[in-house]
């Protein structure tokens, strides 16, 4: 088949692992660094991202000095945006929005450029304002982390856009000429010159109000590589940005080292960082130092999700953007990579009737993870079974899921080990540390239960409704209708006793009848 055919309108490029009706959406966002496309699998309050890229085009490199973008850095951009259109086309994009952020918003031939963008990419341009790109910042915090409460930063490549984030909904949008381009080119390339520039220019932003001990969420392609850096110094086991908590303090003086070296080169790690990162961290670490000082904050967390899924959230209706994002990622796993997402179903209601009986009581966000957890249980059957355990807890770790911080992650992926491999599985052992010994608790007996239901019921649903724990004195009791007492075979009493052990009751023993 040659390539026009291939791209023709009568292909059909989509898979049985995509979600059937799923129409793909795109976003360009236009910044002060890079340009970038991304395509998601379809417009929902979960967002699964089908491609991304970008090109590092530069376009705020001497905005401050010239008030215009360089002819070189937009024909950079045009080029990859033609390349972007046709990735679009050959995605079956059904809609494109192109947002442009605070270079092409300052600069005097902005015309000339949206206008170029536009018919390479036969869509309309949005300039965000500096206060459009604060609230669409906020959003993106809200999609990824639900509940998050305190100040959303935003450091782009030509300005910082502040927001306050309280009760899902943002506040005192607010932008300022601190993004690392604009401030490695007013600081003439010194770190240390750059915080004393964040400190002048922060006088009078909302950091100053800000309540003492609240929670800082960064968002900016700088900031992720600062945090990722931080992450590789501390040997940290999840390399993951996304929902990446430290303490104000512990990344106050983290920032400090770097800005102290006083090179855009040199610092240590440097090498650690991409070669199209490396020279802007230090001038990120100086404003988000200066940042967390001024805000006394208690904790900084990051978040890989910004203005462009802030956008898409802020286009769904009151009710989609009520959805759990991680209940409704995990509910799309089970559909796509389970044998039956029903008998995930029967799962929840069977788990949670054990807690009942056991007595065994549940936070809200105890039991979400339950759910989740359920949800997840037969991602890993078409592995080779010696391997479904640790693959499955990539898949759970490592996942593209939003909505779970680190010992979230933590805790279903000790749950897939359990599940696949027993109470020894060392699959998700070097994770156990980003949660607590109660939550790894929850997770090993989760994890056991759901090795009592699979072999009554071969991943197949309709049957764990009709079955029921009771307790006798100390004994943990299955009890099972008549017609299933073929279930009733050493296999599964063994699998009854070993969780019955791990829960701590005395003894066990399927009932029939």
């Amino acid at each position: 088949m040659n390539l026009t055919q291939f791209w023709g309108v009568d292909a059909d490029p989509t898979a049985q692992g995509r979600i059937k009706g799923a129409r793909p959406v795109a976003v360009l966002d236009i910044g002060s660094n890079s340009v970038r496309l991304v395509v998601y699998e379809r417009h929902a309050r979960a967002l699964t991202p089908l491609y991304n890229e970008k090109s590092a085009c530069a376009l705020g490199r001497g905005m401050a000095q010239s008030g215009r973008l360089a002819d070189a850095n937009m024909d950079k951009a045009i080029e990859a945006m033609k390349r972007f259109a046709l990735v679009a086309r050959m995605m079956r994009v059904g809609k494109t929005y192109i947002l442009a952020t605070s270079a092409v918003r300052d600069a005097a031939n902005r015309a000339e450029f949206v206008a170029a963008v536009e018919a390479v990419m036969e869509a309309p341009v949005r300039v965000l304002s500096g206060e459009e790109e604060a609230h669409y910042a906020a959003l993106g915090v809200v999609a990824g982390i639900p509940g998050f409460a305190g100040v959303v930063g935003d450091l782009g490549g030509g300005s910082l856009e502040f927001s306050n984030i309280a009760n899902g909904h943002d506040t005192n949008g607010e932008s300022f000429e601190l993004g690392v381009i604009r401030l490695q080119d007013d600081a003439n390339g010194s770190p240390k010159a750059a915080a004393a520039l964040a400190e002048e220019r922060l006088e009078g932003s909302i950091l100053k109000g800000a309540e003492a001990g609240t929670q800082f969420a960064a968002i900016g392609g700088t900031w992720r590589s600062l945090a990722k850096l931080h992450q590789a110094q501390r040997d940290y086991p999840l390399h993951m940005v996304q929902d990446y908590v430290v303490a104000a303090e512990e990344m106050i003086s983290f920032c400090q080292e770097i800005v102290a070296a006083d090179s855009l080169k040199s610092y240590e790690g440097s090498g650690k960082v991409s070669s199209s990162r490396r020279e802007l961290v230090p001038i990120g670490a100086a404003v988000l130092a200066e940042i967390l000082k001024a805000g006394r904050f208690s904790s900084v967390v990051f978040s890989a999700l910004g203005v462009r899924e802030g956008y898409l959230h802020g286009m769904l209706d009151e009710r989609e953007r009520g959805i759990d994002p991680l209940i409704q990622g995990a509910e799309e796993l089970s559909v796509l990579r389970s044998r039956s997402p029903a008998h995930a179903n029967d799962l929840i209601e069977f788990t949670s009737q054990y807690f009942d009986c056991a007595g065994i009581g549940e936070t809200p966000a105890e039991m979400r993870l339950r759910i989740v957890a359920c949800l997840l249980a037969d991602i890993g059957w078409r592995s080779h079974p010696d391997y479904r355990g640790p693959q499955s807890v990539d898949a759970v770790a490592y996942g593209s899921l939003t909505g779970v911080d680190h010992p979230g992650r933590s805790f279903l992926a000790q749950t897939m080990a359990v599940r696949y491999d027993g109470l020894k599985s060392k699959a998700a052992q070097v994770l156990a540390p980003l949660g607590s010994a109660e939550l790894t608790a929850r997770a090993r007996l989760i994890g056991s239960l759901m090795r009592v239901a699979y072999p009554m019921t071969a991943a197949m649903p309709g049957i764990l409704p009709r079955t029921h724990f009771s307790r006798n004195a100390d004994a943990l009791v299955l009890n099972l209708p008549a017609d299933f007492a073929f279930l009733n075979g050493d296999h599964l009493r063994n699998r009854l006793r070993q969780f019955a052990e791990g829960a701590g009751h005395a003894e066990s023993r399927v009932v029939v009848g």
